[in-house]
């Protein structure tokens, strides 16, 4: 059987002192080369086969390698500046080779790909900074082969103490974070009652009853006896051993499934019931839905990014939840936030009122059928702060600079003003009782009071006309009007006019 050779280091925080990133083992005597000079075979049968200089200079090999006949490539670690100062060659290659594999975005497993302890947040900046926003981009700046000049600024031996200096810093702060602040000491006794979760036993970090719990019987009995292997002759495994192999790789997937449930329990804080509990009933019940639904996204995001994740979805909820009360407020003719608080105090009273009323009529043995009372609508905290905060104004005609700020629509000075229908009554119509009025300009607003449009139907026939209108070029004529929107005579050859003259519809009897 082989050996990794190429190996993701453990994570940073641990007593590996590497702060993650890949490592590079000798195949032969197992040393870490990762930080030194390595022999790589370049042949093709041997696939990320690594030696050490001693290994190689006294002709070591296993498995399919070969060193008589094999190429090789000597391998120098590239610890230079080549883009930025404080980042080496070797690390722009790292960098590169994580968002490959593990995609951009994902920038704490590219971290960790690089080591040397970075942060996400450094990696992510760096990226940006040297390739995105570079002049030649995609390339970074000082991309030419020739350019040596950060590389000649910077001795390798400054550049390695400087390395060294870092990684010592960001290792001191990481143990004087783990020691300022030490969390109370937890039962480590495996005996259920000493934990919050029932079953779970935090001396063996195991549950009584795992995922799969009897994924272990399948091989109990198992055995490989030293006779089992490749036949000589037909270069396969008997049946019998294929059968075992099978089985083991079953039982190693169930294995992994039951880590990677662990896992999650143990990154994501889900041992402590308890807190999760008090947090999850301060949440109304829309809140807790939501989070419901979010749950299996946690699976494929760090417990910080999901956090972040929650809480930016459940404020765009509680923004979406202000915005139908404010709606609500319009409907009521409500123009103060003062007076929607009033509304809001008074229409939890009524519905408390009721609430008695008709639990009253419940407790009747009169033969009343028993319904059940549904409870009051429950409000978030941060909606009531929306709604009940001075929200920002709208701009007035001077600024605060005493500068002339243009109207929100302009009208053309020369555009005529279009006459009214004669047998029509022009319509009163504004922000109260027309919905989506401000989303006209004012000779839109004109057209919708003189025909006694509503604006949300105007902007209906208007997107219909101008899908007609592409069909034929832009060109049409009155009776596509009729005959796509199915209004007036009178109506639809004004609309028409109306965009004829705006630039947005050709007429097509005059072409």
């Amino acid at each position: 059987m082989g050996l990794i050779t190429k190996v993701k280091g453990a994570p940073r925080g641990e007593s590996s002192g590497s702060g993650g990133g890949v490592k590079y083992i000798c195949n032969v005597c197992s040393n870490d080369i990762t930080a030194t000079v390595r022999i790589r075979c370049a042949s093709k049968q041997c696939a990320e086969y690594d030696l050490c200089v001693p290994c190689f200079a006294q002709g070591k090999h296993n498995l399919h390698h070969d060193p008589r006949t094999h190429p090789y490539q000597v391998i120098e670690p590239h610890s230079i500046p080549i883009y930025d100062e404080g980042w080496g060659a070797d690390e722009e290659l790292l960098l590169l080779e994580g968002a490959e594999q593990y995609g951009l975005g994902s920038w704490a497993d590219i971290a960790d790909h690089i080591g040397g302890y970075r942060e996400k947040d450094e990696v992510r900046d760096h990226y940006i900074h040297t390739y995105v926003n570079s002049a030649k981009f995609p390339l970074p700046e000082r991309a030419s082969p020739s350019d040596t000049r950060m590389s000649d600024s910077i001795p390798r031996e400054e550049f390695q103490v400087r390395k060294r200096r870092r990684i010592e810093e960001r290792k001191e702060a990481i143990t004087v974070s783990a020691t300022v602040a030490p969390t109370p000491a937890k039962p480590t006794s495996s005996v259920p009652s000493c934990h919050e979760v029932a079953g779970y036993m935090p001396g063996r970090l195991e549950f009584e009853s795992e995922y799969f719990n009897e994924a272990e019987e399948a091989v109990q009995h198992m055995q490989f006896s030293p006779e089992e292997g490749l036949n000589p002759n037909t270069n396969h495994f008997d049946p019998e051993t294929e059968l075992k192999m099978v089985v083991m790789s079953i039982y190693n997937d169930r294995l992994t499934a039951r880590t990677d449930r662990k896992r999650i329990i143990f990154n994501h804080k889900l041992l402590d019931y308890r807190k999760n509990m008090a947090i999850d009933k301060k949440r109304t019940k829309e809140q807790r839905d939501l989070h419901t639904k979010l749950k299996p996204f946690a699976r494929m995001m760090s417990h910080p990014d999901f956090v972040t994740f929650s809480e930016d979805l459940e404020k765009e909820q509680n923004l979406r939840a202000a915005i139908v009360q404010l709606q609500e407020w319009r409907r009521m003719r409500i123009s103060t936030l003062s007076a929607g608080e009033k509304y809001e105090g008074e229409k939890a009273a009524r519905l408390a009122r009721s609430t008695q009323v008709l639990g009253a009529i419940d407790r009747m043995t009169n033969g009343v059928n028993r319904t059940k009372i549904p409870p009051p609508p429950e409000t978030a905290t941060a909606v009531t702060e929306y709604t009940t905060k001075d929200l920002p104004v709208r701009l007035s005609p001077h600024t605060a600079n005493g500068l002339q700020t243009p109207p929100l629509f302009e009208t053309s000075p020369n555009r005529p003003a279009l006459p009214a229908i004669p047998t029509l009554t022009p319509a009163k119509f504004d922000e109260e009782n027309a919905p989506d009025w401000q989303l006209l300009d004012n000779s839109e607003r004109d057209l919708c009071c003189k025909l006694r449009l509503q604006p949300k139907a105007y902007l209906a026939i208007k997107w219909a006309i101008q899908q007609e209108s592409i069909k034929f070029d832009g060109k049409l004529k009155k009776k596509h009007i009729r005959e796509t929107c199915r209004i007036d005579t009178t109506k639809g050859g004004r609309i028409f006019e109306f965009l004829v003259e705006n630039g947005w519809v050709f007429n097509a009897a005059k072409n």
